[in-house]
């Protein structure tokens, strides 16, 4: 393999000379027709077409829009024969995700050979000698603006493309003999064209840096997130959204050594390259990485040096949540490399160093793109030995943990523990069967009772991470979230369990989609439906839009059964034959029946008789009917629309709801009789518009508020609560001016696991029992009212994550869920974010119960 170094300096001024020197309304074309300059390239294939060719605009004049970027991308393919475009799956709204794999004519040739021989490093990497090593091309993944509404990035890949495919000399040789590309143009197609739809359409002629202009101010919800108001740069470990699950399967199928991400940050800044704040780096993560990106961030600040771009590192970023784009290689035996380039949004704008154009930022995150191909030339042997050993090495690493292996507890959440494998199914994790019973933890576990999941395997560290509660922390301020343990995620018990534990493993543990119940047995009475199930909720709904009727029973009772009596708690529904007081027709039940226990994996329970010997009769006072509750979804400014996005998707994509998005600047004008349910996720409404849904839930409405949207409606006396205060500036003084802002941000509430005590008896605690793991991130804080508490954080609640002294002294027993009345409706506050971002599988049934239960009981 060859190595040496590329200088993209004069390509750089070729390309971007005019956007740097000329009058405004010339500096927003990159153009390409210039002659490049670059030592070791001599030219560029004239076959291959430049971007204006084919899109009609100079790169920089426009924002591009996903389908435009597709069209480049596959006339390039069409032209070149060192590029192939691929499709990697398709967003919610139906738009292709596709990337381009870049290589030397030779390489492609013999892809998958390579492809095969680069996994080896992951399956086998004591198998791979240094001299294999040598001869063994990099993998490097661009990955261009995961947020849609940073989109310079997705401009710059058009540049990288062509550079890539269409130059010619020394210089590209080296990179097309020693790497394979992967060109990733958008992680986020939805998002992007949702914000390109916009700054195109509201700009004139003459562009303007006005920041009052409709070009730069994007609607809510903007273009950062996709369809349903997920943040896809945070969905690398949950792996919720469809973009996801195609991006995971495409690094699981090359296993890059760098993926190199590209962001846009404050106009007001400049240009971010890793390594992040030091001490908020992962201790999970290897030194090695760190080490390398240090090295890399050299060929960066050189590039930059050469333009006299300002750029800064160390600083502000970090890597500490593995689920971002820039860290979850980190534990794949890869380097990730964030980027945040400051960003004009339109066309330009006015900032605190002067006018920056989007021709600008597309010119640096291009700079960015020719440096990450210069290091990962010269580096490329490091590159793959780093990501060798990092393999090799899990053995001696998993020999240093106090345990072998994790159980996961499937007694009593077997569909919750089954949904925690496949997840970690999907980014190459191992689990294991029981299949001859174990003892850990002083526990007898039957067959079938528990999975295990060894660390000694390539994804070990990974798992770890995944499954560990963190409590200490070498800093105490975050970028992201503090904690993310998944067992907690999903309320399921997780054991470290030691090694003569983990020898007795069956055979492979791969739950299929949840399906393949039992099939019930026919009856006249009807089904119980066990509450709390993953699947449950979604039969519920089917049934009763089946024209069925269901029931909940109140308390705890018992059914006879030929083999004997059988305890069900309090929470199980009754699913019944009948339509209304009418019978339908026996095949029809039976078939939506036999499709809700196979396609939902739910096992339920035929019933021979409505007479039970304890506790409630089928037919009495204590079997409340339950009905579909029309549920709308406060939107529009001033809400979260990351919460908001995780109940929409919660209900309409994954229970299969009717829900309606209702922007809270509308409500006054909005006849909100029709509605059973209102909730706010997070975020707060406007005066005219708390006093509408006031006026609503008095007539009979449920609103369900979470999170931080708890504040307004206890402030707007909707909800009687005593609010704990926490004065941060007692906490902070005496603390000189450089460490205060640092001080202050350990007292935030950084996304933190806390355990919470229910009343087991109340309707919002069906299927839950007692205790509930909560993801909390809101610094409203309110101690709990005898009438309204039906949970309250433990006295020391914390699970896993940061949390300072004095937060944990105010959250101590602080309210958890309330709910209350309000004339002839109800309020409940759920003090938490209980579908966290779209994973947090253990705090749906919390909603499920506010939207069925609370209301009618």
């Amino acid at each position: 393999m060859h190595s040496g170094q590329l200088n993209p300096v004069s390509l750089v001024f070729a390309l971007v000379l005019s956007a740097v020197a000329a009058p405004f309304a010339r500096a927003q074309t990159i153009p390409l027709s210039e002659p490049f300059l670059v030592d070791g390239i001599t030219t560029y294939d004239a076959g291959v077409p430049k971007p204006e060719e084919i899109l009609g605009f100079t790169v920089g004049s426009r924002h591009s829009r996903p389908e435009e970027l597709i069209r480049y991308f596959e006339a390039v393919a069409a032209n070149s024969d060192r590029v192939r475009v691929q499709t990697q799956g398709h967003s919610h709204e139906g738009r292709s995700l596709i990337h381009a794999v870049v290589s030397s004519p030779a390489n492609l040739e013999r892809l998958e050979s390579i492809r095969t021989a680069n996994l080896r490093l992951f399956e086998s990497p004591d198998a791979v000698s240094d001299r294999a090593l040598d001869s063994m091309p990099g993998i490097v993944y661009l990955a261009y603006s995961v947020h849609g509404n940073e989109a310079s990035g997705s401009e710059a890949s058009l540049l990288a493309l062509y550079h890539l495919a269409a130059g010619q000399g020394p210089a590209i040789d080296r990179v097309l003999s020693d790497l394979v590309v992967i060109v990733d143009p958008s992680l986020n197609p939805d998002g992007r064209d949702r914000f390109v739809d916009w700054v195109n359409r509201n700009r004139g002629s003459v562009p303007t840096t006005d920041s009052q202009d409709r070009e730069h101010n994007e609607p809510w919800p903007g273009g950062r997130t996709n369809h349903y108001w997920f943040d896809l740069n945070r969905d690398w470990l949950p792996v919720t959204q469809p973009e996801s699950r195609g991006r995971l399967q495409l690094f699981a199928a090359w296993r890059p050594q760098l993926l190199f991400d590209f962001h846009e940050m404050g106009g007001d800044a400049t240009f971010f390259f890793q390594p992040g704040v030091p001490s908020r780096t992962n201790p999970n993560t290897p030194q090695s990485n760190q080490d390398l990106t240090a090295r890399i961030a050299t060929y960066h600040a050189r590039a930059f040096d050469r333009v006299g771009q300002p750029y800064f590192s160390g600083e502000t970023f970090d890597d500490f949540y593995y689920g971002k784009g820039s860290t979850y290689p980190d534990l794949n035996g890869a380097v990730g490399i964030l980027f945040e380039q400051a960003s004009s949004r339109a066309l330009a704008a006015e900032t605190s160093s002067g006018e920056l154009t989007y021709a600008r930022a597309v010119r640096n995150q291009f700079i960015a793109t020719l440096s990450s191909l210069e290091a990962a030339v010269d580096l490329r042997t490091d590159l793959l030995r780093h990501q060798r050993e990092f393999y090799a090495g899990v053995g001696e690493w998993a020999g240093r943990k106090p345990y072998a292996a994790w159980l996961i507890d499937r007694k009593g959440s077997g569909a919750r523990a089954d949904a925690l494998a496949r997840l970690l199914d999907t980014h190459g994790i191992r689990a294991y069967g029981n299949s001859s019973g174990l003892d850990a933890g002083g526990v007898r576990f039957a067959p079938g009772e528990a999975w295990v999941a060894p660390l000694a395997q390539p994804q070990g560290r990974l798992l770890d991470a995944l499954m560990e509660r963190v409590t200490e922390f070498q800093d105490s301020v975050f970028y992201d979230v503090s904690a993310w343990t998944l067992p907690l995620a999903y309320d399921v018990p997780a054991h470290g369990i030691d090694g003569s534990a983990a020898r007795s493993l069956g055979a492979p543990y791969r739950p299929g989609p949840e399906a393949g119940a039992s099939v019930p047995a026919p009856s006249r009475v009807g089904w119980l439906l066990p509450w709390g199930s993953v699947g449950a909720a979604r039969s519920l709904v089917r049934w009763l839009n089946g024209g069925l009727e269901a029931r909940v029973l109140t308390r705890p009772f018992s059914v006879a059964f030929d083999e004997g009596e059988q305890e069900f708690p309090a929470g199980t529904l009754i699913l019944m034959p009948r339509l209304g007081r009418e019978t339908l027709r026996d095949a029809d039940v039976r078939s939506l029946l036999l499709e809700i226990a196979e396609e939902e994996g739910i096992d339920l329970v035929s019933l021979g008789t409505g007479s039970t010997p304890s506790g409630p009769d089928f037919g009495g006072p204590g079997a409340i009917r339950v009905e579909l509750p029309a549920v709308a979804i406060l939107t529009g400014e001033g809400m979260s629309s990351n919460r908001a996005g995780e109940l929409w998707y919660l209900l309409d994509h994954q229970t299969g709801m009717e829900v309606s998005l209702l922007d809270e600047e509308r409500i006054p004008r909005s006849d909100l009789a029709g509605y059973d349910v209102i909730i706010a996720a997070g975020g707060s409404v406007s005066e005219s518009a708390r006093s509408e849904i006031d006026e609503w839930v008095r007539a009979g409405g449920t609103l369900v508020a979470m999170s931080s949207s708890v504040g307004w409606v206890v402030r707007a006396g909707l909800l009687e609560l005593e609010e704990r205060p926490f004065d941060v500036d007692s906490l902070v003084q005496g603390v000189d001016w450089a460490s205060r802002g640092r001080a202050r941000g350990s007292h935030s509430v950084a996304g933190t696991i806390l355990s919470a005590r229910f009343d087991s008896t109340h309707p919002l605690a069906f299927g839950i029992g007692e205790r509930l793991p909560l993801f909390v991130s809101t610094g409203d804080v309110f101690a709990p009212s005898a009438p309204a508490t039906v949970a309250t954080f433990d006295e020391a609640p914390r699970l896993s994550g940061w949390l300072s002294e004095a937060r944990t002294a105010q959250l101590s027993g602080a309210a958890a869920v309330s709910s209350a009345r309000q004339g002839r409706g109800r309020i409940i506050a759920i003090h938490a974010d209980p579908a966290f971002r779209g994973y947090w599988i253990g705090g749906f049934r919390l909603v499920w119960n506010a939207l069925f239960f609370a209301s009618r009981i």
